[in-house]
């Protein structure tokens, strides 16, 4: 099981695109939409937090910390928070477990298991690079969402893909969402 935790930065669209893929191959995963992300979810795309729940096979109130993801004995292999605000970051970063995503990070940082943050948001602070080092050191891997142009997207969903792939490469699921770097110019 993978669980996902999407957040109330601009970008949910990586988050419904990754859940969308991950039900495509057949993936189980969990996950949990703050309030702020629900307000995005319909400003950006205009759906209700019940199409994120069609594409989940677990859905976990942000509020609900008793869930199974946050406990160290529920196994998942991995968590992903896309888009990760950077509230989210610097209360995971300080070990403020204050919800259930920053909970689930928490215990998937103390079990050792994968945690992958895509941070959304430009310019960065001196303090969201030292809380990026800061989870970085402690395993989490930070996999901002900044699209290649190398392989000539010609679409906003291209750009979403290259993320999303970037994402599931991370994850170690084979994927073919973009066009890989090959070495050779066109």
């Amino acid at each position: 099981m993978i669980v996902i935790g999407i957040t109330g930065a601009s970008g949910v669209v990586y988050g419904k695109r990754l859940l969308e893929i991950l039900k495509d191959l057949g993936e189980e995963t969990a996950v949990v939409v703050t309030d702020p992300a629900k307000i995005i979810l319909e400003y950006e795309l205009g759906i209700k937090e019940d199409e994120i729940k069609k594409l989940s096979s677990e859905y976990y109130s942000p509020k609900d910390l008793t869930s199974s993801i946050n406990s160290g004995s529920f196994k998942f292999e991995s968590m992903v928070i896309v888009p990760c605000t950077m509230k989210t970051l610097s209360a995971i970063a300080n070990g403020y477990a204050n919800n259930a995503i920053t909970r689930a990070a928490d215990v998937t940082l103390k079990e050792r298991r994968k945690l992958v943050i895509v941070p959304r948001e430009t310019p960065l602070r001196s303090v969201h690079l030292e809380n990026m080092l800061k989870v970085s050191k402690e395993g989490a891997i930070i996999l901002p969402s900044m699209p290649g142009f190398y392989h000539r997207p010609k679409t906003n969903e291209e750009l979403i893909d290259f993320i999303v792939g970037k994402i599931l490469d991370v994850l170690g699921i084979e994927n073919n969402m973009f066009d890989r770097w090959t070495g050779e110019m066109e």
